[in-house]
């Protein structure tokens, strides 16, 4: 009943509210500045680790793919599906090789 009242204030324009709005922002302003700062990143070995996982599947389906082409074209069955099954294998480890070694201008 004392909400009823003609001498309260309403409730938008009492300071006590608008000091917690203000509070209330800040500590949201903080914590996303927070959150933020912390948002995972990927790091260098989740991401050499992807790389080295695409050119290993990259080199054995691209091998296996041309020599399949290969053999449907020349028809020589397996025989050319296998060697460049084996060259795209070899391909793959050639390009994870160099990804392992190459040293980094920041280290």
């Amino acid at each position: 009943m004392a909400a009823d009242t003609p001498g309260q204030n309403p409730a938008g324009e009492d300071a006590r509210i608008s000091s917690l709005e203000e509070r209330i922002a800040r500590a949201e302003h903080v914590e996303k500045v927070r959150q933020g700062a912390t948002e995972q990143q990927a790091d260098d070995g989740s991401r050499l680790g992807n790389r080295v996982l695409a050119e290993l599947i990259g080199g054995l389906v691209g091998g296996a793919l041309i020599g399949w082409v290969l053999d449907k074209l020349f028809d020589t069955s397996p025989w050319l599906l296998l060697v460049f099954l084996g060259l795209g294998i070899v391909a793959a480890f050639r390009n994870i090789i160099r990804l392992t070694t190459v040293k980094r201008p920041d280290q």
